[in-house]
């Protein structure tokens, strides 16, 4: 097989990495999906189950999962599977209720300023499920949503061939209380949650991954809903140096790359690593499962940068800003200050990004293709507004009043000065 593409300098791969593709909105793409939620706005319930079908291959008996299949959801998961989920929920409760979620007020001369934190009311969560149920997305979204206060959580997610939804995905809705949960995918589901239907409310936000039609949707609904943002393919940099384990580089490369049109990156100043990763990934790919989009995302889209030190390996990661920085150097903390762009930070061997995945506590929603030198992961404040809160009393007024009209005026604005003036004491 082909290999990763080498470069051999930082300036060369700066340059790459300019030329790297964000998530593409065609123009035929963008019509089809602008069609579909045409559709969806205009005919409902109906539509919505119309185009599934068309898409799906089913019609669903309706939209909205009965509430004794929720309920009876976890009887169809081994123990194990739903222990495992048990103990993901709760760390990534745990993870969230570390972040601050109240707002302040605080004495300033003169009177009061803060801000309110409010939860948002609705949210709706994506979850993929075409070649398998992405139940940890759910998990992802959830629950920071309802540890930020949200009271209604929707779930959206395609049927499977018999018109059901996985049992992975309703015991997981189940556990955190969600009990709307609707058979629907794609840029329909998309469009229910954001325009209403018979049987869907509309919420305020949609969050969660999936395919390019959701994406697209995504970006046509925001203004009349928010989002947490367009993501892309998924992409992984791992940071390495000579003392690397080639099993452990390899490991993580292909942990992402095995999601079909993935980004895995190596940054490297051992030439000696570089060379037996690039002998390894064959070896490691052909034993997958998941060979042929492991092989293509290798192939299509994987870098192998050589740089001069670890200096320079930080500089392009910071350049890179990938969904995915992993430290495999010796004293990774040490590296941790020089870190400018990433979704996510795995600090040393045992921090993988694939436990990351599921259940080391933080979402694994996280900005991709370069958007990480501006955006977040999913946290909190994706399912809060903050409302600042001015309080001031006649002797703020009296401070700093007149400088305010004099700022109105200068800006044309005669009202803005009068309201302000109107306040102040007449001589």
């Amino acid at each position: 097989m082909a290999g990763m593409r080498r470069i051999e300098s930082l300036e060369a791969a700066l340059e790459a990495f300019r030329s790297r593709a964000a998530a593409g909105f065609d123009a035929e793409l963008t019509a089809r999906v602008r069609a579909l939620l045409e559709e969806v706005a205009a005919g409902g319930d109906a539509a919505v189950l119309d185009i599934t079908e068309r898409f799906d291959g089913v019609r669903p008996s309706g939209l909205r999962v009965p509430a004794d299949a929720l309920a009876a959801a976890e009887q169809h998961l081994a123990p194990e599977l739903a222990a495992a989920i048990r103990l993901a929920a709760d760390r990534i409760r745990d993870y969230y209720r570390r972040q601050p979620s109240s707002g302040f007020l605080d004495q300033v001369p003169g009177g009061l300023l803060g801000q309110l934190v409010r939860p948002l009311e609705s949210v709706g969560c994506y979850v993929p499920g075409g070649t398998a149920p992405l139940f940890s997305s759910l998990l992802m979204t959830a629950v920071p949503a309802r540890v930020a206060g949200v009271p209604r959580i929707a779930v959206a997610t395609p049927p499977r061939r018999d018109g059901t939804v996985a049992p992975e995905i309703l015991f997981a809705a189940s556990l955190l209380g969600i009990d709307e949960v609707y058979r629907m995918g794609g840029a329909q589901a998309v469009g229910a949650l954001a325009y209403g239907t018979q049987a869907v409310a509309p919420v305020d936000k949609i969050v969660g991954p999936g395919n390019r039609y959701v994406v697209a949707a995504k970006r046509e609904v925001f203004g009349r809903v928010g989002i947490e943002a367009l993501p892309g393919p998924t992409e992984t940099l791992v940071l390495a140096d000579d003392g690397a384990d080639v099993r452990h580089v390899v490991a993580d490369l292909l942990a992402q790359a095995e999601h079909l049109g993935a980004q895995p990156v190596l940054v490297t100043p051992s030439r000696r690593l570089a060379d037996a990763v690039e002998a390894e990934l064959p070896r490691a790919i052909a034993d997958l499962p998941t060979a042929a989009a492991a092989r293509e995302s290798v192939e299509e889209r994987g870098m192998l940068v050589v740089v001069r030190d670890l200096a320079e390996g930080m500089q392009a990661a910071n350049a890179f800003a990938p969904e995915h920085l992993c430290l495999l150097v010796d004293d990774p903390w040490s590296w941790v200050p020089e870190v400018r762009n990433a979704g996510g930070l795995f600090v040393g061997a045992s921090s993988m990004e694939a436990l990351g995945d599921y259940l080391a506590g933080p979402s694994h929603v996280m900005p991709t293709s370069g958007t990480a030198r501006y955006a977040s992961f999913v946290n909190l404040r994706d399912f809060q507004k903050v409302i600042p809160v001015v309080a001031l009393g006649p002797e703020a007024i009296e401070a700093v009043g007149p400088a305010a009209a004099r700022m109105a005026r200068a800006e044309g604005l005669e009202a803005h000065a009068r309201a302000i003036e109107a306040r102040l004491r007449r001589p």
